[in-house]
């Protein structure tokens, strides 16, 4: 026997008799390495992130600054939205890129599992947010637009604040079942990151089904009550009273709400569809395309700030020019 197979078998006893349940299926370290290059890559497609964010959550505040009343609940959702963004990357982001810039070992460093549940808990969390948040957002909408004498114009601020509330605790609440028994989180390939066990067997298959299908259903909720408010904004621009109803807030509003729904589908539903088949019909989980379809959900982050920042940029714009021109047609009719 070998010096490094004596040194192996040495390191693997004290884990050997007694293996946490995060460490049961896949037992760090590796074989993989990260290399410089995955550090600059998760380096750099956080910072984006986290930045985008940031710029969109400062364009959301000069918004809400400007806007009446009747948009502002829709701009809370955005900010809540953004905050769930920003909060996501920097957890998520942090400890990948501290895997792959230190190569800890995460049995050395977390030999209870709590790291491990932290990050998994915090990957479904951050996870379901943004889907439940625009599932929100379109019934938000489509009571403001199909039934606008419905909403209290008292409190609509409230209201808003109270729904984002909901859905954080709604999810956070599902993110906290594997603690429970119901599910468990599982060190995941490469060993950067942890997540559920998407499995077919046991309480692994109830809260796979659990996620796949508050994701799937947010979604179709969002794609059913958008298409049913841009109907109604279409007999409504087309109608009889298109003079009388000024709806250009509304359709600025759906455009952005239909881009945000379009995004989330896009990066989310492949990794949805795929824990859902899987566990329908017990076919073994590769772990690459977890990885991929992860990937792909977690660009949603990057790539919805950009709405909110070009889609708010030009309604200020257009105010500005519509207030300077009330101001020079004041001054004009001032004037002797």
């Amino acid at each position: 026997m070998t010096p490094h197979q004596l040194n192996t078998m040495n390191a693997s006893v004290p884990f050997a008799n007694n293996t946490p349940l995060c460490y049961s299926i896949n037992s760090p370290p590796f074989k993989y390495h990260p290399t410089i290059a995955s550090a600059y890559f998760s380096s750099i497609f956080t910072t984006l992130g986290i930045t985008s964010n940031l710029i969109a959550f400062v364009v959301l505040l000069k918004s809400f600054q400007r806007t009446h009343s009747r948009s502002r609940s829709f701009l809370i959702f955005l900010g809540g939205l953004v905050v769930t963004d920003t909060m996501g990357l920097l957890v998520t982001g942090s400890i990948v890129i501290s895997f792959h810039v230190t190569h800890f070992n995460w049995r050395l460093l977390d030999p209870s599992c709590h790291f491990c549940n932290f990050m998994g808990m915090s990957m479904v969390f951050y996870g379901l947010c943004p889907l439940m948040l625009g599932a929100a957002m379109a019934m938000e909408r489509f009571v403001g637009i199909n039934h606008p004498f419905a909403r209290s114009t008292s409190m609509p601020k409230c209201r808003t604040v109270s729904m984002v509330l909901m859905v954080w605790l709604i999810a956070g609440c599902i993110a906290l079942l594997p603690l429970t028994g119901i599910g468990s989180y599982h060190m995941q390939m490469p060993g950067s990151w942890c997540f559920f066990n998407i499995s077919s067997e046991g309480n692994n298959l109830a809260f796979s089904l659990l996620f796949s299908l508050v994701g799937l259903i947010s979604i179709a909720v969002s794609f059913l009550l958008n298409t049913v408010s841009v109907v109604t904004l279409i007999k409504v621009c087309c109608g009889q009273d298109r003079t009388q109803r000024r709806r250009d807030h509304e359709i600025e509003m759906m455009v952005q709400l239909i881009l945000i729904m379009v995004i989330a589908s896009i990066c989310w539903c492949p990794l949805l569809i795929y824990t859902l088949r899987s566990v329908v019909t017990a076919d073994p989980v590769r772990g690459d395309i977890v990885v991929f379809y992860i990937r792909m959900a977690t660009c949603n982050q990057i790539f919805d700030p950009w709405i909110y920042i070009m889609c708010q940029v030009s309604r200020l714009r257009r105010v500005k020019s519509q207030t300077k021109a009330l101001k020079d047609c004041y001054n004009n009719t001032a004037s002797p």
